[in-house]
């Protein structure tokens, strides 16, 4: 998910978007340490992913 995409979407979708995206994220987490993932990349994508939104939703509790 892109910054761009991020700054669009409301407070409460950015809450939903982040629940989804943790969940996906320990799912997958789980997933690979049971056996190797075929594209490992992804772990750090959606890591990426959590951070960006969790920015933004502290930026915008800041303002």
């Amino acid at each position: 998910m892109k910054q761009s995409e991020i700054k669009e979407l409301s407070v409460a979708e950015l809450q939903e978007k982040l629940s989804e995206t943790k969940k996906s994220y320990v799912d997958l987490k789980m997933a690979h340490t049971i056996s190797p993932l075929e594209n490992p990349i992804q772990l750090r994508s959606l890591r990426r992913d959590v951070a960006r939104i969790a920015t933004e939703l502290t930026k915008r509790d800041l303002q």
